[in-house]
């Protein structure tokens, strides 16, 4: 398969976690990847070796999703370099540790930035990326939200708040782009990464996890099969929200 047509998946926050792990998946499934990553540019080099280990082709793309004048000029990176995406991973997200009676603690500040990476980054990607989503057959999209969307548990009411806003978009868009583009979204319980790790402390950890059940914290491969499954495997699937949870939401 040459350069032109092989396949393209943009995956944004790839430096770590979910990301990464979503970027060697499609990879290995022979696509080539742009790695977004916001800062750390020495995960991003390892997110690429890894794609590239795997027979991929990666293109290093920072940028802060949240500003859509920086998403438009990494689309025109990838148009230059590729040509095409065929598959979107929005997986940029952040948060920050609020307990939700600690309504002072939760500021502005913490508000606008929450949303702004949340909820509004994934936005841009898409309205950037839709003319090249138009180009290809089998486009999709896949959100990463978060199980904290429907339950209300998790970091901070902000970041719940954002994802469940990130949920309705979702059902929005798929219903605006169907039956050419699919937008689907993945909403995970408790991810083992480093992000978790600096938040909660192990007791909070396994008093989340203990009340799964299936009572195992969920990993970054976890996802990554599921983002898979929405993006190639499930072609009538749009506008779906799909739990990955360990049953704890149910």
């Amino acid at each position: 398969m040459s350069e032109e047509t092989k396949r393209v998946a943009l995956i944004t926050g790839a430096g770590s976690g979910v990301g990464r792990a979503c970027a060697v998946r499609f990879a290995e499934l022979g696509f080539n990847i742009v790695v977004n990553y916001l800062a750390v540019v020495e995960e991003a080099k390892k997110t690429q070796a890894l794609v590239e280990a795997a027979g991929g082709e990666a293109l290093l793309a920072q940028c802060d999703v949240s500003h859509n004048e920086k998403v438009v000029d990494m689309i025109d990176q990838v148009k230059e370099r590729f040509g095409r995406i065929d598959v979107i991973v929005n997986s940029a997200g952040t948060t920050y540790y609020v307990p939700p009676t600690d309504l002072d603690g939760m500021c502005e500040g913490k508000w606008d930035r929450i949303m702004a990476v949340n909820t509004k980054g994934p936005f841009f990607v898409i309205r950037a990326a839709m003319s090249l989503l138009q180009q290809v057959e089998g486009a999709a999209v896949v959100n990463i939200s978060s199980a904290s969307a429907l339950s209300g548990l998790g970091s901070s009411i902000a970041y719940a708040a954002s994802k469940g806003a990130l949920n309705t978009m979702t059902k929005t868009l798929a219903r605006a782009y169907a039956p050419d583009i699919r937008i689907n979204a993945v909403c995970p319980g408790p991810i083992d990464t480093r992000w978790l790790r600096q938040g909660l402390t192990e007791e909070e950890i396994e008093e989340r996890v203990s009340t799964m059940p299936i009572p195992e914290l969920i990993q970054p491969d976890d996802v990554a099969d599921t983002v898979v499954y929405l993006a190639l495997e499930s072609t009538k699937s749009t506008g779906q929200i799909l739990v990955l949870d360990g049953g704890r939401t149910m």
